[in-house]
């Protein structure tokens, strides 16, 4: 049986989770230097993820002009 192409995991498609596991929340408050050896694993407190925006680049004028215009030398064709 094959598997619908809308089931499929595409490689690099992994997004951002928004839950951790044990272990990155531990990892996270031992950077943040919130958790010492010893402390009980029930009751962690809350890690906050952060999200990534990408935002897009804005073409400055420049590069506008730059981009419309051919390249010196450029031959067209005829």
């Amino acid at each position: 049986m094959t598997i619908d192409k809308s089931l499929k995991v595409r490689r690099g498609a992994t997004s951002t989770r928004n839950v951790l596991s044990r272990a990155e929340r531990l990892e996270r408050l031992k950077e943040n230097d919130r958790w010492s050896e010893g402390m009980s694993p029930i009751g962690i407190p809350k890690v906050r993820v952060k999200k990534l925006s990408l935002k897009k680049k804005k073409k400055t004028k420049a590069e506008g002009d730059a981009a419309a215009a051919p390249a010196k030398g450029a031959k067209g064709k005829k």
